[in-house]
């Protein structure tokens, strides 16, 4: 494989742990609220877009877009099923259930012709719905030991990236834009996230994140609109730091709002 492979499969790798150790560390001392704003950010799935961006043209990833939207679309479905289940079982049923939630939804996506403004809609449509469901599950407790990082933890979530980079990267030409977007957002560190803050902190703590990482996800999904609208006339780079900005602004607004109730 090239060096540029490797490269990417390293930024992956990177920007997963990093943000997943960072988030883990904030909801224990900030709570889940701010650990789910750092958490619904475009980590793995931005780091695949990049490597995605390195060997295709704009036109591609302005149709990946288009899947990761979707894959956004399922993708509150996963954490609404894990913070429906995490409080009450343990984290393999847990997390597999939502596992299998978004694999689901995401075939069943592939029946529609879908483009951005179906894409936008079905998150328009799905998102009020989890939203409202998982404010049942937000509160906002406390985790009862520190989350430390251990050789372990990172070994796993090291495994699982690589295969995902692999996948995405290496079918690529062969699935075609729709799933690469799609697969590009599979929640890899969303699932790290969630393990590591079950067997450190607990399920109730767990599921607070999952809960409260709804809304902030609606950014990703207006940061992924920009990408597919720019890639094209403007270019994929500029796209991409388009749609992370949006992505951030997104969340720090979320964080006043927050604020300003309390």
């Amino acid at each position: 494989m090239s060096s540029m492979f490797w490269l990417g499969l390293a930024l992956k790798i990177v920007m997963t742990a990093g943000i997943v150790v960072a988030a883990s560390v904030v909801v224990e001392r900030s709570g889940p609220f701010i650990g789910a704003l750092i958490a619904a950010l475009p980590t793995a799935g931005g780091a695949a877009l990049i490597i995605l961006a390195v060997e295709h043209d704009a036109h591609f990833i302005a149709q990946s877009a288009v899947g990761s939207m979707v894959a956004n679309a399922v993708c509150p479905l996963f954490a609404l099923t894990f913070a429906v289940l995490a409080p009450r079982n343990r984290l393999v049923p847990s997390l597999g259930g939502a596992i299998l939630v978004w694999l689901g939804g995401v075939f069943l996506s592939r029946l529609l012709p879908w483009t951005a403004s179906t894409a936008l809609l079905a998150n328009a449509i799905v998102y009020p719905v989890t939203i409202t469901i998982a404010s049942h599950f937000l509160g906002d407790v406390a985790p009862r030991a520190r989350v430390r990082l251990t050789a372990r933890d990172l070994a796993w979530r090291a495994g699982v990236v690589t295969a995902c980079v692999v996948i995405v990267t290496g079918l690529s030409s062969s699935i075609g834009s729709y799933f690469s977007g799609v697969f590009a957002f599979f929640p890899v560190a969303m699932s790290s996230f969630f393990i590591i803050l079950y067997t450190r902190a607990g399920g109730p703590v767990a599921a607070s994140v999952a809960a409260h990482v709804q809304a902030p996800l609606i950014g990703l999904t207006l940061g992924l609109l920009a990408v597919h609208a720019f890639a094209e006339p403007l270019g994929v780079w500029w796209a991409y730091l388009i749609g992370l900005a949006i992505a951030v602004a997104w969340n720090g607004l979320l964080w006043v709002w927050k604020n300003r109730r309390a």
